[in-house]
């Protein structure tokens, strides 16, 4: 494996630096992984050491970064149409206790992580069952996989009561490490305050706080969530999490649809994130988030593409195009801001799940996580405004390369680390048990 790499000559490169600075014309160098020199005067003296990437014609910025997805539901891709969500949850959750055990959720998560990979998706924040399997499988394809434990008041398809659940937390920081892989963060799953208690989501608060872990749960991503809430607790979601100590700890919430002007206000005195996940939000009929709304506020916004049970895929490129669409149709064009959409897919995407020091911009000292783009496409000519292509024009099929940490785990348009044509083979073969509830 190298992980020293120049990439020479590249026409576009798009920093996602604190000046979003768009330098044309320029060689990146990679060193152990790391990003070394920007635009360097000479190439390095030991460049027989180095892998070398012809960057003519393309353009070359940080890697999309997912920031709440359920990799292993691909494999219900298009099982649940034509509903909203609590018909979605009933239709899959029976989907769900036919098949996904601990290998299915591995299978599922290797076929979301080289999906993932050629779109340009370098990191993502799942949610899942099994999370050791599901981390492992993702990690050994190659992507920045961040997983962790969930948890839900009833055992649900692992079959966990509560405190198995808790015990098998406390032992996550180990198995995560003994798995390896590029670093992320340690993480705590509790799926949201209709499925936890506030009993329950006091003792994830109070074990996040022993294990020094971050929190990733499903926050307002409907209004009929926030009524039931509203109904048990006399309180929004967020208020409930406040009270239990969830957000004493940083925490990214999935969706954050329907969050009101004091929640808001919580949020950022915590310093949550959300999770927006608009080509979800849409098909399932839960609402339009105001992005606008938020940034202009303050609070830090990445993207996410939810799972593909409900978004029947994960390209973020299709996410960060309605993203923008949305902030149009709410407030007017002359809104959006291509800049911050760009950022929310790369380094708020970082800032919200705590890794904006080591990935989400292309800067001296970070890790080389970034994906490499053909403009040579006919629908990416002329360019005229290489934001806009990126936002209104550019998709998943124009990525040609994509590197995590400065190794390369997509080749000219194809998985390093996954032979597709076993994996698809494996995939149907799996499905079949699916027959009996079609």
């Amino acid at each position: 494996m190298n992980n020293n790499l120049v990439v020479k000559e590249v026409r576009y490169l798009i920093t996602c630096n604190s000046e979003d600075q768009i330098l044309e014309n320029v060689t990146l160098v990679i060193r152990d992984g790391l990003i070394s020199e920007i635009n360097p005067t000479s190439l390095p003296a030991d460049l027989a050491q180095f892998d070398i990437i012809n960057g003519s014609g393309k353009l070359l910025m940080p890697g999309l970064i997912n920031t709440h997805t359920h990799l292993p539901m691909v494999l219900l891709r298009g099982w649940a149409e034509g509903v909203n969500l609590q018909q979605f949850l009933e239709k899959v959750w029976i989907a769900e206790g036919a098949i996904m055990d601990a290998d299915s959720c591995a299978l599922g998560a290797e076929l979301g992580a080289g999906e993932a990979l050629l779109s340009g998706t370098t990191t993502v924040l799942d949610m899942y069952f099994h999370a050791a399997d599901t981390h492992k499988a993702a990690k050994e394809a190659g992507l920045r996989h961040i997983g962790g434990p969930i948890f839900f008041d009833f055992p649900a398809v692992d079959g966990l009561e509560w405190n198995e659940r808790l015990d098998l937390a406390r032992t996550w920081p180990a198995v995560h490490s003994e798995i390896g892989g590029p670093f992320t963060p340690i993480y705590l799953m509790p799926h949201s305050v209709y499925t936890d208690s506030p009993e329950h989501l006091r003792e994830v608060a109070a074990l996040g706080k022993e294990l020094n872990a971050r929190i990733h749960l499903h926050v307002s991503e409907t209004k009929n969530e926030n009524d039931i809430s509203l109904e048990r607790y006399s309180k929004t979601p967020t208020e409930v999490i406040r009270d239990t100590g969830i957000l004493d700890l940083p925490t990214t919430y999935g969706h954050g649809v329907h969050l009101s002007d004091s929640d808001l206000e919580i949020s950022l005195r915590h310093g949550a994130s959300v999770a927006h996940c608009p080509g979800s939000n849409l098909k399932l009929g839960s609402g339009i988030l105001d992005l606008k709304k938020y940034q202009d506020a303050g609070l830090v916004v990445g993207l996410g593409t939810d799972g593909c049970s409900s978004s029947n895929d994960l390209d973020m490129w299709a996410v960060i195009r309605v993203a923008a669409q949305m902030v149009s149709l709410s407030h007017s064009p002359a809104e959006v801001d291509l800049r911050r959409i760009i950022r929310a897919a790369t380094i708020d995407g970082a800032i919200a799940v705590g890794m904006e020091d080591r990935i989400g911009s292309i800067e001296i000292g970070k890790e080389a996580d970034l994906l490499l783009l053909d403009l040579s496409a006919l629908h990416l000519i002329p360019i005229h405004n290489v934001m806009a292509t990126l936002v209104f024009a550019a998709g998943r099929g124009d990525v040609t390369d994509v590197w995590v940490r400065g190794e390369r785990v997509v080749n000219d348009r194809k998985l390093v680390k996954v032979d597709s044509t076993a994996l698809r083979i494996r995939v149907e073969e799996r499905m079949k048990a699916l027959d009996p509830f079609r």
